[in-house]
């Protein structure tokens, strides 16, 4: 497969260097080469970029904000020569954080890595849209059939899903957006940006946290309003 990619970078040695590294890494297809992340955008979209080399200082805006403008980004490896951005770089679930000046086999360990989560990416078991009371999802290097009923909280973690359940968890690498469409919406609700709760299973509010059996889930600020009305809504008893 090959995967196509793209290099932000307002530095033209740094451009051209890694530019030289994708072209001697043949399962990589280099579509666009910028020098500033605002003109990078439509490119993006029109050549389906899969992979993107992205410098987090650069003019008008940054890697990272601009990484934050993205509604579907790709798979995003930093390029800095700044290591203490790298925190806020993986909140951001960036596949990799390359400092520069940047070797070559720590450069092919990281564009491996990216061939590796899109490959499971393209072959891994859809979620499947049934009008059953199940799933199927990839883990375990094996299909497994999980009902709704028995699903506490989904978490999304670096570059994979978790689903727990009562007894076990199981870690799939299908996307965060991919199960949130694929639960019952009348089941589950997206509490956090990282994390989805099945309703029924809440067994207390706490502040800013769902005590979910014996788990803590908590609650973004932009979801609160939503959370205690699906929640709390008609069902709380006044004196």
């Amino acid at each position: 497969m090959k995967i196509n990619c793209a290099i932000i970078d307002d530095e033209p040695l740094a451009r051209k260097g890694l530019s030289e590294y994708v072209h001697d890494v043949d399962f990589l297809q280099l579509e666009g080469v910028y020098e500033d992340a605002l003109k990078a955008g439509p490119g993006i979209t029109s050549h389906k970029i899969e992979l993107i080399f992205l410098d987090i200082q650069m003019p008008r805006i940054s890697g990272i904000d601009f990484l934050k403008t993205l509604a579907h980004p790709p798979l995003v490896i930093l390029t800095t020569a700044y290591p203490q951005f790298a925190l806020e770089g993986y909140e951001l679930n960036v596949l990799d954080y390359l400092v520069k000046p940047i070797s070559f086999p720590r450069f092919l360990k990281a564009v491996v890595k990216a061939k590796e989560q899109l490959e499971l990416k393209h072959h891994e078991q859809p979620v499947q849209d049934l009008k059953d009371d199940y799933i199927f999802i990839k883990a375990d290097n094996k299909l497994v059939k999980i009902f709704f009923k028995n699903i506490l909280y989904v978490e999304a973690l670096q570059n994979y899903v978790c689903v727990h359940t009562a007894d076990k968890k199981y870690i799939t690498y299908l996307t965060f957006k991919s199960i949130e469409e694929n639960l019952p919406h009348d089941l589950f609700l997206k509490v956090h940006k990282s994390y989805i709760v099945q309703l029924a299973k809440v067994d207390a509010v706490d502040g800013n946290e769902l005590h979910v059996g014996e788990f803590r889930v908590p609650i973004s600020r932009n979801n609160k309003e939503e959370v205690m009305q699906k929640l709390v809504a008609n069902k709380f008893l006044k004196r």
